[in-house]
């Protein structure tokens, strides 16, 4: 039986199998242990040669945790950089966050710089073990005050698309969502999938929408209503963002 790796694991499929036939051998879990300080330091590098100009809507984080522990935080995929960093710095305001990682081989290392971060890790796939991961999405909201983050549109896109998954996760958890975005003055975009790097000497500014809570009786049409707003909302916020670094 293959051996559970430490700490943070969820999702129980990783004992059983991963999505690919390699096994986390001793040399691939050097040469992890090796790149992660470089993907740790690297972002850093990105976080420090940015200013952060304008940071708007703390206030809703702040009203969401006085009525309950935990929240669910969503952010387009393209927008990660800053807006992780804005949940990170929240750790002493009572945001305990945590990322969904993949079970795969290849997921470790992406397990690993998360716990460098001081944030949670929940094993689970979106696209393979869906049912599985919001199964331990609940889990970590309601039993153990960890707000996952949540990007809506997921790495395979298609980009500013949002699926249902954060607003099936907040009826069934009755968590708030809070959606977020951020907009920098100079980025660079990755092509394959529009991820913004902001360029050195970029100003950010970063928006924190209002909680949305869904009513356990909401139907699925009210549910896709909701989820098309969301939608809008992200755009909204992302707008928002921009004019501030104009």
């Amino acid at each position: 039986m293959q051996k559970k790796p430490a700490g943070g694991l969820r999702n129980t499929i990783y004992e059983q199998q991963t999505r690919s036939a390699r096994r986390l051998t001793r040399t691939r879990l050097l040469l992890y242990r090796m790149l992660v300080p470089v993907g740790l330091a690297l972002m850093r590098m990105v976080w420090r040669w940015c200013r952060v100009v304008h940071v708007g809507g703390l206030e809703h984080i702040a009203a969401a945790l006085e009525r309950a522990p935990s929240f669910i935080p969503v952010y387009w995929h393209q927008h990660q950089v800053f807006c992780v960093k804005q949940l990170l710095d929240l750790r002493g305001a009572g945001v305990k966050l945590g990322f969904l990682i993949s079970p795969s081989v290849d997921g470790e290392i992406g397990a690993m710089l998360v716990r460098k971060l001081g944030a949670e890790v929940i094993r689970g796939s979106s696209s393979h073990t869906g049912a599985r991961a919001l199964r331990d999405y609940y889990q970590a909201l309601s039993h153990e005050g960890i707000s996952p983050a949540i990007t809506p549109d997921g790495p395979r896109g298609p980009p500013w698309k949002f699926k249902p998954g954060a607003v099936l996760l907040a009826q069934l958890s009755q968590r708030p969502i809070i959606p977020m975005a951020f907009a920098a003055s100079r980025a660079w975009k990755i092509k394959w999938d529009r991820f913004v790097i902001p360029m050195p000497g970029a100003r950010i500014a970063i928006v924190v929408g209002a909680p949305v809570y869904v009513a356990k009786g909401l139907d699925a049409a009210g549910l896709a209503r909701l989820q098309a707003e969301m939608e809008e909302n992200l755009l909204r916020l992302y707008q928002e963002a921009s004019l501030r670094v104009r």
